[in-house]
């Protein structure tokens, strides 16, 4: 008579199989639902809706229908007792169709209209004088294309995000040394107090504020990309808790899930450029004035990304 023995060995590694994935399973979902609720509690955080109307766009975006869309980000120094003033304006076009990202900075000195305060003056001064509201009217308003998110960053909090995905890593075309540091040509490791001085450098760059707006975008880059990588899965909650203390944004949680779903073909390709003009003092101000056909060039570039 043949032994079961073999039968009741082999039943038994299978129920410690079964249990062992059992337990994997559920460590796995537990992790995911973990992740679930740090990401929400951020994203409740973070949300602060805009009340304004725009022209621009007479019909509502349908995110899952791959809709090109447009986000305003702002960077602000906000200090007690200041409101502050938008000095990074940096306007991302996403359209998934082509597969793409175009990355606008708009100088803080630029001289445009400031839309619902009746003045010509600098653009970044629209967040100083009425907000993100202002801002995104006198964007709109400036590039004649849809502004439908923004992103409020506090750049003095920026560099707990950097150090949240574990710093990042760019590559330097100019070799200088700022607040103490050196940042020498090539490719350069930063952590979060570094990224900060590096993305404000300004007054040692010939290019001037071109040459911050560069860093400002290759730190944003290096940041998404660093965010975006497996080894962030692991500081999930560090990252959360840094964009719920220093990012605003209009967009729903709802949202970034359909973002996240329907646009990461485009995430890949982000092309930078960003606005020229004149330096010129009027009225003892100094300003960087666009030229018509500048401004024509830049709006139509935004227009053809959008779908306009």
């Amino acid at each position: 008579m043949r032994s079961d023995k073999p039968k009741r060995k082999k039943k038994k590694w299978l129920r410690i199989t079964g249990i062992v994935l059992l337990i994997l399973i559920i460590a796995i979902l537990a992790y995911g639902f973990t992740v679930y609720k740090s990401l929400t509690a951020a994203v409740d955080t973070m949300h602060v809706p805009v009340d304004r109307v725009t022209e621009k766009r007479t019909d509502s975006l349908n995110l899952n229908k791959k809709e090109p869309f447009s986000v305003l980000m702002l960077g602000v120094d906000e200090r007690e007792g200041d409101k502050g003033r938008s000095d990074t304006m940096i306007v991302l076009t996403v359209n998934p169709q082509k597969k793409s990202v175009k990355m606008l900075s708009i100088p803080r000195d630029t001289r445009t209209e400031i839309v619902g305060h009746g003045t010509t003056d600098k653009i970044n001064h629209a967040y100083a004088f009425g907000g993100v509201a202002m801002s995104m009217d006198t964007v709109e308003n400036f590039l004649d294309i849809p502004i439908d998110y923004y992103m409020q960053i506090n750049m003095e909090g920026f560099k707990d995000i950097v150090d949240a995905v574990g710093g990042v890593t760019v590559n330097n075309d100019l070799d200088f040394t700022y607040s103490g540091v050196h940042f020498p040509k090539g490719q350069i490791s930063l952590d979060g107090e570094d990224a900060l001085k590096f993305s404000r450098m300004r007054k040692e760059d010939p290019r001037g504020d071109f040459g911050r707006q560069l860093r400002q975008r290759l730190i944003i880059q290096a940041v998404i990309k660093e965010g975006a990588s497996l080894n962030s899965l692991t500081n999930f909650d560090n990252i959360f808790d840094a964009l719920g203390k220093n990012v605003k944004t209009n967009i729903t949680f709802n949202e970034m899930v359909d973002v996240q779903k329907n646009y990461k073909s485009a995430a890949g390709n982000i092309e930078q450029f960003s606005i020229e003009g004149t330096g010129q003092t009027i009225n003892k101000v100094w300003y960087l004035v666009v030229s018509d056909a500048e401004r024509t060039k830049i709006q139509n570039t935004l227009k053809e990304h959008l779908g306009l």
